[in-house]
């Protein structure tokens, strides 16, 4: 695995089409209450949304696909409608893991796995190991995940690995403790449902994203909702605090193989 990179640390490398999409996934509920049926509908549509989302990204050549699933502050939901999300989880990792595998994606979850029973515990770590050598496309479900959870996670694997860093370690020798250590940092943040908040997730990794929101809620999210966050991102131009003068001069210098990238504020 190469060595995770960092935005604040360094340029990343910059593309029309973003590499990395990451989405809060909001709407579900609202969706099902305006057509007068029971929230567990929205849940359920929403999982055909997320098919349509893997094949778009892969279409446009996306790389990698983060998605919010879970938080960890969701269990506050009612009982009921937490127990149909977990036995719709396992649904779709009985369903859907084998295609994934068929079509050469690699298949991850992030977040606090100790809270779930075990079968769905099983389930993913099987379908994790099932796809683990494809490299055509990453899906990464994020799974009572918080982006607090992360940074403490990191930092008490960092310690508990290389206690003698405990009176002070850099940015680098935290990163490769995240959970979302093999992908690069998210170019793209879309958050569906008309919220306008990151709801920690990925506190740590969205420092330098582009920020996309959008009032569609998540079952209605196709693939023009899709190339609008798109084309928003790539009206973006991306400074990582550099000035604009500065980012023209890199474009133009660099003969033109970035030219393509190139953002208009």
């Amino acid at each position: 695995m190469p060595p995770p990179t960092s935005s604040t640390r360094e340029i990343p490398d910059i593309s029309t089409v973003p590499r990395h999409i990451a989405i809060i996934m909001d709407g579900n509920g609202r969706w099902a209450k305006n057509r007068f049926l029971p929230r567990v509908a929205g849940h359920k549509r929403g999982v055909e949304t997320v098919r349509t989302a893997v094949k778009a990204c892969m279409e446009r050549g996306v790389e990698f696909l983060t998605l919010f699933a879970f938080s960890s502050e969701n269990w506050r939901r009612p009982t009921d409608e937490v127990a149909f999300l977990m036995q719709l989880f396992i649904t779709v990792l009985e369903q859907e893991v084998t295609k994934l595998h068929e079509n050469g994606i690699r298949f991850k979850v992030i977040g606090d796995l100790s809270k779930f029973e075990s079968k769905i515990i099983e389930f993913i770590r099987n379908g994790e190991a099932l796809t683990a050598e494809n490299t055509r496309f990453t899906l990464t479900i994020a799974a009572n995940y918080g982006g607090r959870w992360d940074v403490m996670q990191a930092m008490r694997r960092l310690l508990a690995e290389h206690a003698h860093l405990a009176a002070g370690f850099e940015e680098s020798d935290l990163m490769p403790y995240f959970a979302l250590n093999y992908a690069p940092e998210p170019d793209l943040f879309i958050r569906t449902g008309g919220e306008k908040r990151i709801s920690n997730f990925l506190l740590w990794q969205l420092a330098y994203t582009e920020l996309y929101f959008t009032d569609t809620l998540w079952p209605d999210f196709d693939r023009r909702a899709l190339d609008l966050a798109i084309q928003s991102y790539q009206q973006r131009e991306r400074r990582f605090g550099r000035t604009s003068e500065q980012v023209q001069k890199s474009l133009s210098g660099n003969g033109g193989s970035e030219l393509a990238a190139k953002r208009t504020a």
